[in-house]
């Protein structure tokens, strides 16, 4: 009877300074921080998304995590629209300037007359 009552005190300890572990020491954190659930993308916040700010991206691996060869497929086709998109809006910026300011590589990536299809 008696090393029960012994445990049982021994048991009270423990909880108790695990507890004040936890929640205590005042203004002094016990727990460190946690980690932020994502990390930082590397796309820029100050000017619009480019074809190269997507071919540079490569986003982290984590057990359990993407499979990367669908992500890396659905960043090669983001990246080709956004191609597209700044080729389209390049011609009809140099349309809108005139036709004699209009490159001609860009004239020959994006065709308007066909909807923009290819």
């Amino acid at each position: 009877m008696i090393v029960f009552f012994f445990l049982m005190i021994a048991l009270v300890v423990v909880v108790a300074a695990v507890t004040l572990a936890v929640i205590g020491g005042g203004s002094e954190a016990v727990l460190p921080e946690a980690e932020p659930d994502r990390v930082a993308d590397g796309l820029p916040e100050s000017r619009p998304v480019v074809r190269a700010d997507i071919d540079a991206l490569r986003l982290p691996v984590a057990p359990r995590g993407y499979r990367m060869a669908e992500v890396d497929d659905v960043l090669e086709r983001l990246a080709a629209e956004l191609a597209e998109r700044d080729a389209r809006i390049a011609q009809l910026t140099a349309a809108a300037a005139g036709p004699a300011a209009a490159p001609a590589d860009v004239a020959d990536r994006v065709d308007l007359g066909k909807g923009g299809e290819r």
